[in-house]
């Protein structure tokens, strides 16, 4: 079979009714099942002592108490007692504790490989005003506020009532951006600057044709003190109105709708165009991780993000708490010491937020990630980083920030999905690419996000919901094939093509700042 894994590894092939198992380094004391395997089954090299689950790991040799567990030649926990060859290797038996790492800034930064223009390939997009392309054509409302989340909802549902927007078929939908904060908050600081940010890139996010901003008038996030600090003027794509001057509900939603139809013209009249792929930017998610995500469908995205790269594209990694203790491979790729000094910064940064708030980074895997096999973060950092590629780290932003860089950068988000979307989408993002092994059910708008399912049976259990399956890979598929089919469905949603979750109608929840800071 082909191996699913890096450079180095090593698979044990199955031969008649053998198990199958990765042996994924020579330098580990543990290997992978990929089927449920039995007691007393030689696998491995070894006669397991006990069932195995698929995915899970089981010891090849004997582990002493405080050795480290090894996996992808890397550390991944330490042995809480003594480990015997072919027993289960879980959270049972595996404790973590911190360790020094060799963060070796930028020894392994490499020219990407650009390919020429002439050869890049392309997509159907939307070209905008200010240069950056579409790859949806909505109408969004934008809120400021909760206060105005009901109103917001209202006028989107009064257009589409109304059925306006079959009139108007180039148009992808009304797209109402709501969120649970806005007041009660502090008026300055982190929590007010990433609300700013966020705010302000789905304002200018370019699969908005038109955007409205609607306040309730008295909240802490003031809606002309946005438009002050940003340098917004009132144009025809862009109005703001509150729900006090308006006059209540009921007069604000008649004003949005009607701004709404007169934007509709202009907005329908936009077509897709030719466009270079060196204009998408790919937000790498993962969620609901198993065992089996390191092994196909995060690495499979990496090859994927390094094709974009390749044709001058962006990817942004993001979701800190899921690279915690495998920083150190990113750090060695960064184009300079000041960018793996910036991620090492955002590491610490992570520390002292989860000490003082009486957590540690070690509260993820969640239950699920443990049931699919993964034991610590440390093993599903390892796995999560893969969807990265091996193109080299770029810049380092900060959550929501206007990523300006071509080619694979990072972005600093928490690992919970829809708020790491949220910063990514905020932040420029015009496609998503969701590994997931457990089934999450995600979607966004305004940026299409496929799903890629890392094992076959969760594909055929949620196939209406899962755009790729990656499961394949363990069957002999090559990462590389993969990865390819992976950037092509890439090029053809951004193209147009719809996702699952678009057809499901996802995206009208999964709008979450994050929120830093009291609720006062």
């Amino acid at each position: 079979m082909n191996v699913p894994v890096r450079e180095g590894t090593k698979a044990e092939a199955p031969s008649g009714v053998a198990p199958r198992v990765l042996h994924l380094s020579a330098a580990d004391n543990v290997a992978v099942a990929l089927d449920a395997l039995s007691p007393g089954v030689r696998a491995g090299g070894v006669v397991l002592a006990e069932r195995i689950p698929r995915g899970h790991k089981f010891a090849l040799a004997p582990i002493l108490e405080g050795a480290p567990i090894l996996k992808f030649g890397q550390i991944i926990g330490f042995a809480a007692g003594p480990i015997a060859p072919g027993a289960h290797v879980h959270e049972h038996n595996v404790v973590l504790h911190d360790f020094a790492r060799d963060y070796a800034f930028a020894v392994d930064a490499r020219d990407d490989g650009l390919l020429p223009e002439a050869e890049r390939a392309t997509f159907q997009g939307y070209r905008r005003s200010n240069g950056r392309t579409g790859t949806r054509n909505y109408l969004g409302i934008l809120t400021s506020v909760n206060c105005s989340a009901s109103v917001a909802r209202f006028a989107a549902q009064a257009v589409e009532r109304s059925g306006l927007l079959e009139q108007f078929p180039g148009i992808d939908g009304i797209v109402p951006i709501i969120h649970g904060t806005g007041c009660g908050m502090a008026g300055k600081g982190e929590g007010y600057d990433i609300l700013s940010r966020t705010l302000w890139g789905y304002a200018t996010h370019p699969n908005f044709a038109a955007v409205v901003m609607v306040g309730l008038g008295c909240e802490m996030f003031q809606i002309a003190r946005f438009k002050s600090d940003y340098g917004v003027d009132e144009t025809d794509s862009f109005r703001t109105l509150t729900i006090q001057e308006e006059g209540g509900t009921r007069r604000t939603v008649e004003h949005i709708t009607s701004v709404l139809k007169d934007m509709l013209p202009a907005a329908a009249a936009l077509e897709r165009e030719t466009r270079p792929a060196s204009e998408l930017v790919l937000a790498l998610q993962c969620g609901g991780s198993d065992g089996y995500s390191a092994l196909t469908a995060n690495p499979a995205l990496g090859v994927a993000s390094d094709l974009l790269v390749r044709n001058g594209g962006t990817s942004i990694l993001s979701e800190t708490p899921e690279i915690f203790g495998a920083e150190h491979l990113l750090t060695r790729r960064a184009a300079n010491r000041a960018v793996g000094e910036k991620l090492v910064d955002r590491i610490r940064w992570w520390e002292d937020y989860t000490a003082r708030n009486a957590g540690e980074m070690n509260n993820n895997p969640s239950p699920g990630n443990k049931a699919g096999g993964l034991t610590t973060i440390l093993e599903k950092s390892l796995g999560a980083a893969a969807k990265g590629g091996q193109s080299t780290l770029r810049a380092v932003y900060e959550y929501a920030e206007p990523v300006t860089e071509h080619g694979f950068v990072y972005m600093d988000t928490p690992g919970y999905d829809p708020v790491a979307a949220t910063g990514q989408v905020a932040g420029g993002a015009n496609i998503i690419c969701f590994t997931t092994g457990r089934g999450s059910a995600f979607g966004c708008k305004p940026t299409p996000s496929l799903k890629l399912a890392t094992n076959s049976d969760i594909y055929r259990r949620m196939e209406e919901d899962m755009d790729i399956n990656c499961g394949d890979v363990l069957d002999g598929v090559s990462l590389e094939v993969k990865g390819q089919e992976i950037f092509d469905t890439i090029l053809n949603t951004a193209s147009g093509a719809p996702t699952k979750s678009e057809a499901l109608g996802y995206g009208d929840a999964e709008f979450v700042p994050w929120q830093i800071g009291a609720v006062m």
